[in-house]
């Protein structure tokens, strides 16, 4: 049986490394629980040497994003410097990068680019409202073919290819703004059938979809819990320690059962 995926995205926080050293020591107290997980932690860049180094035991690094561009370009971060630190994931069209005006193609490039790397691409979609009509269906079919464009169904047998599932209107908010369990189900449902149009039914099975918005140690268990989600991405409860433990602890008991 496959370990659930736990994905921690620090965004642009903490303000200091202090404050990442104190973050750090409680993610390392509770080591053993996090190795019955696959626990990527992705922190700003500057934080990158400090927190490669302090979790290779028990965790994988990850990047919040990757650059286009591959050549002399200020400002710019290649996948090779990534890879320096050991990083094995990457987040590839988080809804905070599409609303900087991110497109879906630029998103497929980028997807491109981390496989060619080594890297594997965790893919970003998601409603920005959802209606009653169900129109929202129409939007997510949508960004998931234009991001996923172009891409052979050998792509996903060989880089883990995997897909982050955050609606747009529930992240950055409080537990009671998360996605109710039968719609996350029917919505992961709705994912799975794109895909296996796409790629084919044996590769979109084999795909982990996970669930970011609003996760909290209140609702992951909620969220788990017969939804079809193979793990979590998460966002500023990952910053506090007791609280990304207790969303661990909950990911781990939903799997064993």
């Amino acid at each position: 049986m496959s370990k659930p995926i736990l994905v921690a995205n620090w965004k642009n926080y903490p303000s200091s490394l202090i404050e990442v050293k104190t973050l750090v020591k409680g993610l390392s107290a509770k080591k053993i629980l996090y190795k019955k997980t696959h626990l990527f932690v992705a922190p700003p860049l500057p934080y990158f040497d400090f927190v490669s180094e302090k979790i290779r035991n028990y965790a994988h690094l990850a990047s919040q994003d990757i650059s286009l561009t591959t050549g002399t370009t200020t400002g710019a971060v290649t996948p090779e410097i990534l890879k320096s630190f050991g990083t094995k994931l990457t987040i590839i069209g988080h809804s905070e990068r599409r609303a900087l005006g991110e497109t879906s193609n630029e998103v497929s490039r980028k997807i491109k680019i981390a496989l060619r790397a080594g890297i594997t691409p965790l893919v970003c979609v998601g409603e920005l409202t959802r209606d009653e009509d169900g129109d929202y269906f129409e939007f997510l079919r949508e960004e998931i073919e234009l991001s996923l464009e172009g891409l052979p169904p050998k792509a996903f047998k060989s880089s883990g290819i995997a897909i982050a599932y955050e609606p747009v209107w529930a992240i950055g908010k409080d537990a009671s703004y998360a996605i109710e369990p039968v719609d996350l189900s029917e919505t992961v449902v709705f994912i799975r059938k794109i895909l296996s149009r796409m790629f084919g039914r044996s590769v979109a099975g084999n795909i982990p979809i996970l669930y970011g918005g609003s996760v909290e140690p209140e609702n992951a268990h909620t969220l788990l819990s017969k939804t079809g989600v193979k793990g979590l991405l998460v966002g500023h409860a990952s910053l506090n320690a007791k609280n990304f433990c207790k969303i661990a602890e909950a990911l781990i008991k939903n799997k064993i059962t």
